[in-house]
């Protein structure tokens, strides 16, 4: 079994690096309760952008988590922007003490990515998920089948950071972008599939099967 590793996502360097800075300086100026603070900040900074490695079932009919979190929706719903039929929706809540970096649920290609700019409502609400900010990633599986990830902002959380491009080849599992402290991924789904998770079930990107794409 290859060894579990915790490397941390480059997105968090410069503000792990200014919080280490801050603490330094408040440590040489001998100012101990703030330089205690300043550095129990820094490592909270540096446990929120942990990156750990994870075990991949890789199967061309499932679908894998693409965050971590727990589910807070699962329904089926008309959807007008992406795909223009009905889907089943599910929804992942990501907290504050979560891994934020997000992952591939299927293997594909790139077909498109849209960002659309939005309000920030708590990313868990009916409000949140309708008109939050968000960056929309479609992928055509290497079956033919079209999904849609979508990264939702959140009341904290101002920045989503998606790393791909269209026609990009992407593998199941893999890292593909993160979320700044608190979000949400809601995946939409056309066509046959067996949901294989429960409302309120806790997730974790990449090594959770969220359901089996049917033929």
């Amino acid at each position: 079994m290859l060894p579990q590793k915790t490397p941390i996502a480059r997105e968090g360097y410069p503000f792990i690096g200014i919080a280490g800075l801050i603490t330094l300086v408040l440590a040489l100026l001998e100012y101990q309760f703030l330089a205690l603070l300043s550095l129990i900040v820094t490592l909270f900074i540096l446990y929120f952008f942990r990156d750990p490695e994870r075990f991949i079932p890789v199967e061309n009919d499932i679908l894998i988590s693409p965050a971590d979190g727990k589910i807070i929706r699962i329904e089926k719903v008309f959807d007008e922007r992406f795909f223009g039929e009905e889907v089943q929706k599910i929804s992942i809540f990501m907290n504050i003490f979560n891994v934020h970096v997000n992952r591939t649920p299927i293997s594909g290609t790139v077909e498109k990515i849209a960002h659309t700019p939005g309000k920030f409502y708590s990313a868990d609400s009916d409000k949140g998920g309708l008109q939050n900010e968000n960056c929309a990633t479609i992928i055509v599986g290497n079956t033919g089948r079209r999904i849609a990830v979508v990264q939702v902002a959140g009341l904290i959380a101002r920045r989503i950071v998606c790393w791909l491009e269209p026609e990009d080849k992407v593998k199941q599992g893999m890292r593909f972008g993160l979320i700044r402290f608190g979000s949400r991924v809601d995946i939409y789904v056309p066509g046959p599939v067996e949901i294989r998770v429960a409302n309120g079930q806790i997730v974790r990107a990449g090594e959770t099967i969220l359901g089996h794409l049917l033929a």
